[in-house]
Protein backbone atom coordinates (compact mmCIF):
# COMPACT_ATOMS: atom_id res chain seq x y z
CA UNK A 1 0.00 0.00 0.00
CA UNK A 2 2.85 2.37 0.79
CA UNK A 3 4.18 1.84 -2.75
CA UNK A 4 0.73 2.57 -4.15
CA UNK A 5 0.51 5.83 -2.20
CA UNK A 6 3.95 6.88 -3.41
CA UNK A 7 2.94 6.08 -6.99
CA UNK A 8 -0.24 8.13 -6.61
CA UNK A 9 1.64 11.12 -5.21
CA UNK A 10 4.16 10.83 -8.03
CA UNK A 11 1.43 10.76 -10.66
CA UNK A 12 -0.29 13.80 -9.15
CA UNK A 13 2.91 15.84 -9.12
CA UNK A 14 3.80 14.90 -12.69
CA UNK A 15 0.30 15.78 -13.87
CA UNK A 16 0.55 19.29 -12.41
CA UNK A 17 4.18 19.81 -13.42
CA UNK A 18 7.52 19.33 -11.71
CA UNK A 19 10.96 20.88 -11.88
CA UNK A 20 13.36 18.90 -14.06
CA UNK A 21 15.85 16.79 -12.15
CA UNK A 22 18.93 18.80 -11.40
CA UNK A 23 17.10 22.06 -12.05
CA UNK A 24 18.71 25.38 -11.41
CA UNK A 25 18.60 28.06 -8.74
CA UNK A 26 15.80 28.51 -6.25
CA UNK A 27 15.27 32.14 -7.22
CA UNK A 28 15.73 34.05 -10.45
CA UNK A 29 14.35 37.30 -11.84
CA UNK A 30 12.85 37.27 -15.31
CA UNK A 31 12.62 41.01 -15.84
CA UNK A 32 14.85 43.53 -14.14
CA UNK A 33 14.05 46.75 -15.91
CA UNK A 34 13.85 50.15 -14.26
CA UNK A 35 10.67 50.95 -12.39
CA UNK A 36 8.67 53.78 -13.93
CA UNK A 37 7.69 56.92 -12.02
CA UNK A 38 4.05 55.84 -12.37
CA UNK A 39 4.78 52.47 -10.72
CA UNK A 40 7.88 52.88 -8.56
CA UNK A 41 7.32 49.71 -6.53
CA UNK A 42 8.74 46.49 -8.00
CA UNK A 43 6.29 43.61 -8.36
CA UNK A 44 7.43 40.20 -7.10
CA UNK A 45 5.57 37.22 -8.57
CA UNK A 46 5.37 34.02 -6.50
CA UNK A 47 4.23 30.79 -8.17
CA UNK A 48 2.35 27.89 -6.59
CA UNK A 49 3.04 24.23 -5.89
CA UNK A 50 4.83 22.04 -8.45
CA UNK A 51 5.09 24.71 -11.14
CA UNK A 52 7.86 27.11 -12.08
CA UNK A 53 7.84 30.89 -12.15
CA UNK A 54 8.39 31.78 -15.81
CA UNK A 55 5.64 29.45 -17.06
CA UNK A 56 3.19 30.55 -14.37
CA UNK A 57 3.63 34.25 -15.10
CA UNK A 58 4.27 34.22 -18.86
CA UNK A 59 1.00 36.10 -19.50
CA UNK A 60 1.02 38.54 -16.59
CA UNK A 61 4.68 39.58 -16.79
CA UNK A 62 4.50 41.34 -20.19
CA UNK A 63 1.17 42.92 -19.25
CA UNK A 64 2.70 44.45 -16.13
CA UNK A 65 5.81 45.57 -17.99
CA UNK A 66 3.62 47.28 -20.58
CA UNK A 67 2.07 49.27 -17.72
CA UNK A 68 5.52 50.38 -16.57
CA UNK A 69 6.08 47.99 -13.68
CA UNK A 70 9.43 46.35 -13.07
CA UNK A 71 8.72 42.68 -12.50
CA UNK A 72 10.70 39.99 -10.70
CA UNK A 73 9.82 36.31 -10.56
CA UNK A 74 10.77 34.08 -7.64
CA UNK A 75 11.34 30.34 -7.98
CA UNK A 76 11.36 28.71 -4.58
CA UNK A 77 10.95 25.52 -2.61
CA UNK A 78 13.04 23.29 -4.84
CA UNK A 79 15.22 21.92 -2.08
CA UNK A 80 14.06 20.21 1.11
CA UNK A 81 15.45 18.15 3.94
CA UNK A 82 17.10 14.85 2.99
CA UNK A 83 14.43 12.26 2.26
CA UNK A 84 11.86 14.87 1.25
CA UNK A 85 10.74 16.23 -2.13
CA UNK A 86 12.35 13.33 -3.99
CA UNK A 87 10.63 14.42 -7.20
CA UNK A 88 12.41 17.76 -6.87
CA UNK A 89 9.31 19.87 -7.36
CA UNK A 90 9.32 23.64 -7.16
CA UNK A 91 7.29 24.75 -4.16
CA UNK A 92 7.75 21.41 -2.45
CA UNK A 93 9.83 22.55 0.52
CA UNK A 94 8.55 23.50 3.97
CA UNK A 95 6.57 26.72 3.56
CA UNK A 96 8.45 28.50 6.34
CA UNK A 97 11.72 27.78 4.52
CA UNK A 98 10.22 29.05 1.27
CA UNK A 99 9.16 32.25 3.05
CA UNK A 100 12.78 32.80 4.03
CA UNK A 101 13.71 32.41 0.37
CA UNK A 102 11.13 35.07 -0.47
CA UNK A 103 12.58 37.36 2.19
CA UNK A 104 16.08 37.08 0.71
CA UNK A 105 14.70 37.61 -2.79
CA UNK A 106 12.74 40.73 -1.83
CA UNK A 107 15.75 42.12 0.03
CA UNK A 108 17.80 41.67 -3.15
CA UNK A 109 15.13 43.32 -5.32
CA UNK A 110 14.92 46.30 -2.98
CA UNK A 111 18.70 46.61 -2.95
CA UNK A 112 18.99 46.46 -6.73
CA UNK A 113 16.14 48.88 -7.44
CA UNK A 114 16.48 51.21 -4.46
CA UNK A 115 12.77 50.73 -3.73
CA UNK A 116 11.58 51.12 -0.16
CA UNK A 117 8.94 48.43 -0.59
CA UNK A 118 7.44 46.05 -3.15
CA UNK A 119 4.12 44.61 -4.20
CA UNK A 120 3.65 40.82 -4.26
CA UNK A 121 1.36 38.65 -6.40
CA UNK A 122 1.04 35.03 -5.29
CA UNK A 123 -0.78 32.13 -6.93
CA UNK A 124 -2.00 29.17 -4.84
CA UNK A 125 0.74 28.26 -2.34
CA UNK A 126 2.54 31.45 -3.40
CA UNK A 127 -0.05 33.49 -1.51
CA UNK A 128 0.55 31.46 1.65
CA UNK A 129 4.33 31.79 1.31
CA UNK A 130 3.85 35.55 1.04
CA UNK A 131 1.62 35.65 4.12
CA UNK A 132 4.16 33.62 6.09
CA UNK A 133 6.81 36.14 5.02
CA UNK A 134 4.61 39.05 6.05
CA UNK A 135 3.80 37.65 9.48
CA UNK A 136 7.02 35.95 10.56
CA UNK A 137 9.92 37.09 8.35
CA UNK A 138 9.70 40.88 8.43
CA UNK A 139 7.71 41.26 5.23
CA UNK A 140 5.28 43.71 6.80
CA UNK A 141 8.02 46.34 6.59
CA UNK A 142 8.81 45.57 2.95
CA UNK A 143 5.45 44.89 1.25
CA UNK A 144 2.83 47.49 0.34
CA UNK A 145 0.28 45.30 -1.46
CA UNK A 146 -0.37 41.55 -1.62
CA UNK A 147 -2.61 40.11 -4.35
CA UNK A 148 -3.41 36.40 -4.16
CA UNK A 149 -4.99 34.12 -6.75
CA UNK A 150 -6.66 30.94 -5.50
CA UNK A 151 -4.35 30.94 -2.48
CA UNK A 152 -4.74 28.12 0.03
CA UNK A 153 -5.03 30.69 2.81
CA UNK A 154 -7.33 28.64 5.03
CA UNK A 155 -6.41 25.27 3.64
CA UNK A 156 -7.70 23.06 0.88
CA UNK A 157 -9.36 19.67 0.78
CA UNK A 158 -7.84 19.11 -2.69
CA UNK A 159 -11.41 18.20 -3.68
CA UNK A 160 -11.82 14.62 -2.40
CA UNK A 161 -8.10 14.03 -2.00
CA UNK A 162 -7.85 15.04 1.64
CA UNK A 163 -10.83 12.86 2.59
CA UNK A 164 -9.18 9.83 1.01
CA UNK A 165 -5.93 10.66 2.75
CA UNK A 166 -7.67 11.05 6.12
CA UNK A 167 -9.32 7.66 5.77
CA UNK A 168 -6.02 6.06 4.85
CA UNK A 169 -4.35 7.72 7.84
CA UNK A 170 -6.99 6.24 10.15
CA UNK A 171 -6.03 2.79 8.92
CA UNK A 172 -2.39 3.42 9.76
CA UNK A 173 -1.16 4.32 6.28
CA UNK A 174 1.56 7.03 6.40
CA UNK A 175 -0.02 9.41 3.93
CA UNK A 176 1.73 12.55 5.21
CA UNK A 177 5.10 10.83 5.34
CA UNK A 178 4.74 9.47 1.81
CA UNK A 179 3.57 12.82 0.41
CA UNK A 180 6.48 14.65 2.07
CA UNK A 181 8.92 12.13 0.68
CA UNK A 182 7.53 12.33 -2.85
CA UNK A 183 6.60 15.98 -3.33
CA UNK A 184 7.67 17.76 -0.15
CA UNK A 185 5.98 18.88 3.07
CA UNK A 186 4.17 21.87 1.57
CA UNK A 187 1.49 19.56 0.14
CA UNK A 188 0.34 18.45 3.58
CA UNK A 189 0.89 21.89 5.12
CA UNK A 190 -1.75 23.33 2.78
CA UNK A 191 -4.47 20.91 3.87
CA UNK A 192 -7.44 22.15 5.89
CA UNK A 193 -6.66 21.96 9.58
CA UNK A 194 -2.91 21.54 9.22
CA UNK A 195 -0.79 22.62 12.20
CA UNK A 196 1.12 24.96 9.89
CA UNK A 197 -2.03 26.87 8.90
CA UNK A 198 -3.24 26.93 12.50
CA UNK A 199 -0.11 28.89 13.42
CA UNK A 200 -0.19 31.12 10.34
CA UNK A 201 -3.81 32.15 10.86
CA UNK A 202 -3.73 32.44 14.63
CA UNK A 203 -4.48 35.99 15.72
CA UNK A 204 -5.85 37.07 12.33
CA UNK A 205 -5.31 36.84 8.59
CA UNK A 206 -3.56 40.14 7.97
CA UNK A 207 -0.78 42.37 9.22
CA UNK A 208 -1.11 46.13 9.68
CA UNK A 209 -0.15 48.45 6.85
CA UNK A 210 -0.66 46.04 3.95
CA UNK A 211 -3.39 46.20 1.29
CA UNK A 212 -4.73 42.75 0.34
CA UNK A 213 -6.70 41.51 -2.64
CA UNK A 214 -7.80 37.86 -2.59
CA UNK A 215 -9.10 36.55 -5.92
CA UNK A 216 -11.06 33.29 -6.17
CA UNK A 217 -12.91 31.34 -8.83
CA UNK A 218 -16.01 29.28 -8.23
CA UNK A 219 -14.63 26.75 -10.73
CA UNK A 220 -11.58 25.98 -8.55
CA UNK A 221 -11.11 22.24 -8.00
CA UNK A 222 -7.64 22.46 -6.43
CA UNK A 223 -8.02 25.11 -3.72
CA UNK A 224 -11.26 23.81 -2.26
CA UNK A 225 -13.65 24.97 -1.05
CA UNK A 226 -12.67 28.07 -3.04
CA UNK A 227 -14.03 30.53 -0.47
CA UNK A 228 -11.29 29.34 1.89
CA UNK A 229 -8.98 31.68 0.02
CA UNK A 230 -10.70 34.80 1.34
CA UNK A 231 -9.19 36.86 4.14
CA UNK A 232 -10.62 38.83 7.04
CA UNK A 233 -9.15 42.28 7.51
CA UNK A 234 -7.49 42.95 10.84
CA UNK A 235 -6.42 46.29 12.33
CA UNK A 236 -4.55 48.57 9.93
CA UNK A 237 -5.10 46.38 6.86
CA UNK A 238 -7.54 46.49 3.95
CA UNK A 239 -8.91 43.40 2.20
CA UNK A 240 -10.79 43.11 -1.10
CA UNK A 241 -12.20 39.58 -1.54
CA UNK A 242 -13.43 39.06 -5.10
CA UNK A 243 -14.76 36.25 -7.26
CA UNK A 244 -13.67 36.14 -10.88
CA UNK A 245 -17.37 35.56 -11.55
CA UNK A 246 -18.40 38.86 -9.90
CA UNK A 247 -20.03 40.74 -12.77
CA UNK A 248 -19.19 37.90 -15.14
CA UNK A 249 -21.05 34.75 -14.03
CA UNK A 250 -20.18 32.91 -17.25
CA UNK A 251 -16.45 32.88 -16.44
CA UNK A 252 -15.18 29.28 -16.15
CA UNK A 253 -11.52 29.83 -15.22
CA UNK A 254 -10.17 27.03 -13.05
CA UNK A 255 -7.34 27.10 -10.53
CA UNK A 256 -4.48 26.98 -13.01
CA UNK A 257 -6.20 29.42 -15.40
CA UNK A 258 -6.20 32.16 -12.77
CA UNK A 259 -2.72 33.19 -13.93
CA UNK A 260 -3.82 33.57 -17.56
CA UNK A 261 -7.53 34.39 -17.49
CA UNK A 262 -8.08 37.97 -18.75
CA UNK A 263 -10.61 38.85 -16.07
CA UNK A 264 -8.47 37.45 -13.24
CA UNK A 265 -5.44 39.39 -14.50
CA UNK A 266 -7.52 42.55 -14.80
CA UNK A 267 -8.35 42.06 -11.11
CA UNK A 268 -4.64 41.66 -10.34
CA UNK A 269 -3.87 44.97 -12.04
CA UNK A 270 -6.75 46.65 -10.21
CA UNK A 271 -5.39 45.26 -6.94
CA UNK A 272 -1.99 46.78 -7.68
CA UNK A 273 -3.40 50.12 -8.90
CA UNK A 274 -7.02 51.09 -8.29
CA UNK A 275 -6.92 53.62 -11.13
CA UNK A 276 -6.45 50.74 -13.60
CA UNK A 277 -10.18 50.00 -13.42
CA UNK A 278 -10.92 53.59 -14.42
CA UNK A 279 -8.76 53.31 -17.52
CA UNK A 280 -9.36 49.74 -18.66
CA UNK A 281 -12.80 48.11 -18.85
CA UNK A 282 -13.15 44.71 -17.20
CA UNK A 283 -13.23 41.82 -19.68
CA UNK A 284 -15.91 39.15 -19.59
Amino acid sequence: MRRALLTAATALAVAVGTAPLGAGPAAADTAAGSCSPEHPRPVVLVHGTWVDGPDTWSTLTPQLEAEGYCVFTLEYGYRAEPGENLLQTYGGDDIAASARELRAFVDDVRSRTGAADVDVVGHSQGGVVARQYLKFEGGADAVHTLVTLGATNHGTTFSAGQLIGSLAQQFGLPVGEVASAAVGPSFVQQMVGSPFLDVLNAGGDTVPGVDYTAIATRADTVSTPPENTFLAAGPGATVDNVWVQDGCPSNTAGHMELTTDPRALWMVQRGLDRSYADRVPSPC
